[in-house]
């Protein structure tokens, strides 16, 4: 029988373990008015993503005009030179949301000419699954003054993945309640 002081670390065990499993929607230039031209050399996307923790399932959303800009996924050859010849992905809508679906870098920058080399480009790197059971994903953080990369509302768009994690705070729950 469990005792009454069991129940709370096991339903807190739980909720703990289902929260590493869920994944982030995270909006690119939120505050900024989304996937454009940093308005300054001093601000940068790759700057941001440098200091946040993205996981494999995770989503990336560029938010800008369709029709007058574009998200490219590219190689990290093409990143370095911004060369916009041969994406991997090429994106126009207009509101492209990005599963990070494996570990390791991604690399993304603007399709239009120019648009690059004045800093619209955005390189992160997404940590393998193991590491988000020893160590959880921080929140994204904003810069004070420039292109601010905020984490999208959550209210419904948040998704749970890593069924394992959610199995394992389950029988860790039940084992400290029983």
């Amino acid at each position: 029988m469990a005792s009454s002081s069991s129940l709370p670390v096991a339903i807190f065990s739980f909720i703990f373990l289902l929260s590493l499993a869920a994944a982030n929607e995270v909006t690119v230039g939120a505050k900024s008015g989304g996937w454009k031209i940093p308005p300054s050399s001093s601000y940068s996307f790759t700057e941001w993503a440098q200091k946040a923790r993205f996981k494999v399932g995770d989503f990336i959303v560029f938010h800008y005009e369709a029709g007058k800009d574009s998200v490219l996924e590219v190689t990290k050859e093409a990143y370095n030179s911004c060369n916009t010849t041969n994406p991997l992905s090429n994106y126009t809508d207009g509101e492209t949301k990005v599963k990070l679906d494996r570990s390791g870098p991604f690399y993304f920058i603007s399709g239009v000419n120019g648009h690059c080399e004045k800093g619209q480009k955005l390189s992160l790197v997404v940590v393998s699954p193991r590491h988000i059971a020893i160590s959880p994903a921080p929140s994204p953080v904003e810069f004070e003054d420039g292109p601010a990369l905020a984490p999208a509302p959550t209210s419904g768009s948040a998704r749970l993945g890593g069924g394992y994690v959610a199995v394992l705070g389950l029988v860790l729950g039940l084992w400290v309640w029983f």
